[in-house]
C-alpha cells in the first residue's frame, strides 16, 4: 500500500509490522504524516519502524528507539577513494577483474538485463551458507522484483564474453545523499575474475560522477554477528559502520504489548550468538549436504 506517496510493506500476523518498501534506501522525512497516514488506512498495523538516514545520526525523535547500523562509504573523488581509502587487497582484485576480461558498465533495464538477472539468481541455491530467496523464481517475477524504484536507480553489469555475471542495481534516496546497494550478485563460478570487486568499483564511480556523497551497503553488522567475511570484504573496500536509529512506533494494544516483550525481533535476534553461531554452522553442513549436486556442477 502507498501511503504518503511511499509505498509500504507489512510482514507478520501475531503482530503486524509495518515498514518502507525500500527500508535503508528510502527514508521518513517527516514520520508525523506517515503515522497519521497508516493509522487512517484501514489495515490492522501494530508496529510501524523506520530507520534515520546516515546523514543524520544522531536520534531526533522521542519514539521508542533502539540502534541499527548500515555500511556506509564516505565519498569526495573517486581518485579519493581509489588511491586513500581502498585495501590493497581490494584494489588487487579489482585489477584482476579487468586483467581477466571482466568488463564494467552502467546498463539500461531491459529484456536482456532481466533475463541475465534471471541467469544470476538460478545459478545456486545456497549463497553464504544460507538458502538463496531468490533461487528457482520464473524469469517474470524476476523482472518485475528488479524493476522496481527504476526512476531512482541505475543498474551496473559485469560482463565475461558479453554474458552478465554479475550485476549491482543503485538505489538513490529521495535527497540524492546516498546511493544503496539494492542488490550486488555475481556468478560463483566465475567468482576467480573477482567481477564484485569491480562491481563495486563502478558504483562508487557512478556515485562520484553523480555527486552523491554516501554508497550504502546494507548493514555492516547483522543481529549480534558482529563479524563475517561479508563483512570483512566491505571494509577491505572502506565501507565503515554507522550506528543510526531505529524507531519502532506502536500503534495498536498489540503493538505497545509486542515491544514490551521483545517480539518485535525474530526469535533467532533473542538466542545468545554462541548458540546462533551453532545452529548457522549446523543449517550449513545440511545444505552443503543437501545440494552438493549443485556445488559440484559449479
Amino acid at each position: 500500500m502507498d501511503i504518503c506517496g511511499k509505498k509500504i510493506q507489512v510482514h507478520g500476523t501475531l503482530c503486524r509490522i509495518a515498514r518502507l518498501d525500500a527500508d535503508r534506501y528510502k527514508y521518513v522525512d517527516d514520520p508525523v504524516p506517515m503515522l497519521d497516514g497508516l493509522r487512517k488506512s484501514g489495515k490492522r498495523i501494530d508496529i510501524f519502524t523506520f530507520i534515520q538516514s546516515p546523514a543524520d545520526t544522531q536520534p531526533k525523535y522521542s519514539y521508542p528507539m533502539e540502534w541499527d547500523n548500515l555500511a556506509v562509504l564516505p565519498l569526495t573523488s573517486f581518485d579519493e577513494w581509489w588511491n586513500k581509502q581502498i585495501g590493497f587487497k581490494a584494489r588487487n582484485k579489482a585489477k584482476q577483474a579487468q586483467k581477466k576480461g571482466v568488463s564494467i558498465r552502467e546498463v539500461p533495464f531491459d529484456d536482456d538485463l532481466a533475463r541475465g538477472i534471471w541467469e544470476i539468481y538460478n545459478e545456486t541455491p545456497i549463497r553464504q551458507g544460507r538458502r538463496f530467496p531468490h533461487f528457482g523464481k520464473d524469469l517474470e517475477t524476476v523482472r518485475r522484483i528488479s524493476a522496481t524504484y527504476l526512476e531512482s536507480s541505475v543498474y551496473i553489469g559485469a560482463f565475461f564474453e558479453e554474458k552478465l555475471i554479475g550485476f549491482i542495481k543503485l538505489t538513490m534516496d529521495d535527497n540524492h545523499i546516498q546511493a544503496g546497494m539494492m542488490h550486488i550478485v555475481s556468478m560463483i563460478r566465475h567468482r576467480d575474475k573477482a567481477p564484485t570487486n569491480a562491481l563495486v568499483v563502478q558504483a562508487v564511480r557512478s556515485c562520484t560522477d553523480r555527486g552523491i556523497p554516501n554508497l550504502v551497503y546494507s548493514n555492516f553488522a547483522y543481529g549480534k554477528k558482529e563479524r563475517s567475511s561479508l563483512s570483512d570484504f566491505k571494509e577491505r573496500n572502506a565501507f565503515q559502520r554507522v550506528d543510526l536509529p531505529r524507531y519502532y512506533v506502536p500503534l495498536t494494544p498489540i503493538g505497545h504489548v509486542a515491544l514490551r516483550l521483545g517480539l518485535h525481533h525474530k526469535l533467532i535476534d533473542r538466542i545468545p550468538e554462541p548458540l546462533a553461531a551453532k545452529a548457522r554452522d549446523i543449517r550449513q553442513s545440511w545444505y552443503k549436504r543437501r545440494f552438493s549436486a549443485f556445488e559440484q556442477d559449479i
